[in-house]
């Protein structure tokens, strides 16, 4: 299935485009695999068969710590918009002390680090008990609130800095002029709204072959020339 919203069954193309549009690599996958999973081996296949891309620019669904993470460690720029994977507007960190600060001013103490990577911060609940922001900061019956950071939390905050960049923000601004664009003729003028076939292998060389077609159509536009006037 696609999502509990669109209940069908479904596949996901999922593609990587140069700055000038011409998609690079592909990967189908089920539907309801999410689009995280797939950045990493997707870009893993444009470094061996093109070469490795300064920056990648992608949507918010990618802005996860694993993602940024790996970006950053193989000295790939990311360019990722603002909404990201955490909001936490009004808990801020202390990266010396290791703790987060809430808006009355107490300290939320690391207490343990979950099986998913998350470090678990928690408010002192005897004071939060009696705290007049109590019923802005949480339900817990036990009035204690927990924040959690993950492990590499540090890559995407890094990546929130990049944002602001001169360099950056025009990279992600060509998404729209690029991959959206090159998904939209796609969908459009070669049918991958549907599909008639079933199973990742089949569905893997139609993406293939629609890619393919676009890439060679935008070849023949930039090398076509017209007739000479008389």
């Amino acid at each position: 299935m696609k999502d509990e919203r669109t209940k069908q069954f479904a596949y996901s193309f999922h593609a990587a485009a140069d700055r000038n549009g011409f998609v690079l690599g592909t990967i189908v996958t089920p539907g309801n695999t999410h689009d995280s999973h797939i950045l990493e081996p997707l870009v893993e296949q444009v470094i061996e068969k093109v070469g490795k891309p300064e920056a990648v620019a992608a949507d918010a669904a990618y802005k996860t710590p694993a993602i940024t993470s790996y970006l950053f460690n193989k000295e790939i720029t990311p360019a990722l918009p603002k909404e990201g994977f955490f909001r936490k507007h009004d808990y801020v960190y202390d990266e010396h002390f290791d703790c987060y600060l809430c808006p009355s001013g107490e300290t939320l103490k690391y207490s343990t680090t979950n099986k998913e990577g998350y470090r678990e911060y928690k408010s002192p609940k005897q004071i939060c008990a009696t705290c007049s922001f109590l019923s802005r900061c949480t339900e817990s019956k036990d009035y204690q609130k927990v924040v959690t950071r993950h492990i590499w939390q540090a890559y995407v905050e890094e990546a929130d800095h990049l944002r602001h960049h001169q360099d950056v923000k025009p990279i992600y601004a060509k998404r729209k002029e690029t991959i959206e664009r090159e998904f939209a003729d796609a969908k459009e003028k070669h049918g991958m709204r549907w599909t008639t076939l079933r199973g990742l292998k089949k569905l893997s060389m139609q993406a293939m072959l629609t890619f393919a077609a676009i890439n060679l159509k935008k070849m023949a536009t930039w090398t076509w020339k017209g007739p000479k006037m008389a």
